[in-house]
């Protein structure tokens, strides 16, 4: 009894201190390069150019990062007719390659290779799929093959790799299709937030390369607004690397429409 006495009263104390080193590991101490990125960020929006030039002088790491841009929307992605998607080549590329897979005929599998898909075929890729392959980032399709894949729905769905034809990667041209995503063609979709995130190239990349690409995905997410939404469509922009903090864009709709 006077040990099971004890034990109750030492339990509160022991889970006391258990909470305090597990208070300790979870702790997230910033590193001197995070504080001083911190500390160099802007506050208030900057016109596009500028943002570009502060972001590259953000001290760095040793992986070349990506640089990233966030476009908030006004849309209600609940609603059908509010959906943002699509897919842009940017001018300047994006700095990577993507792995590609092509549903097609056979006789456009040996031209679907060529042009940089990692595999290619029907049924076959089908069921290789099934296996649990997903060696890839990017699916394209010809229209006439959507019946064979639609199989595969549950499985590439929920990850994103579904071909779609809103997202251009259901088309008549496959090896086009192959050959542009191979190369880096942005694939871009709002997710339920009604944020679009796309990258526009690689903290490598000259500021007017960066700022050439963000323009040009600007006039696109731009040309994709849906009809039903009529004032306030792009909420907000801000640029960031992988491991930066992130810089506002000034941005106006009024503008916009001014010069569309």
């Amino acid at each position: 009894m006077a040990d099971e006495t004890t034990a109750a009263k030492t339990a509160p104390a022991a889970s006391q201190e258990e909470g305090k080193r597990r208070k300790g590991k979870l702790h997230f101490k910033p590193s001197k390069r995070m504080k001083s990125n911190t500390e160099k960020a802007s506050r208030e929006p900057v016109d596009a150019a500028s943002a570009m030039a502060a972001v590259k002088r953000f001290q760095g790491t040793k992986f070349d990062q990506a640089v990233d841009v966030v476009f908030h929307l006004g849309i209600d992605t609940k609603q059908a007719d509010q959906l943002v998607r699509g897919s842009v080549s940017l001018p300047k590329g994006i700095g990577k390659t993507k792995r590609v897979v092509a549903f097609c005929t056979s006789d456009l599998v040996a031209a679907a290779k060529a042009a940089g898909a990692v595999e290619a075929g029907g049924e076959d890729l089908v069921a290789k799929i099934e296996k649990g392959w997903f060696e890839f980032d990017v699916a394209v399709a010809s229209p006439d093959m959507m019946r064979v894949i639609s199989k595969l729905g549950r499985v590439l769905g929920p990850k994103g790799l579904m071909p779609s034809p809103k997202a251009g990667t259901v088309t008549k041209d496959v090896v086009e299709a192959v050959s542009d995503y191979s190369a880096g063609k942005v694939e871009y979709r709002a997710d339920k937030g009604g944020n679009v995130h796309a990258t526009i190239g690689k903290m490598s990349f000259p500021e007017g390369d960066l700022l050439e690409n963000f323009e040009h995905l600007l006039k696109t997410i731009e040309g994709a607004k849906p009809s039903s939404v009529k004032h306030n469509y792009i909420k907000s922009i801000s640029i960031s690397g992988t491991m930066t903090p992130g810089i506002r864009i000034k941005y106006s709709d009024a503008a916009a429409a001014a010069t569309a």
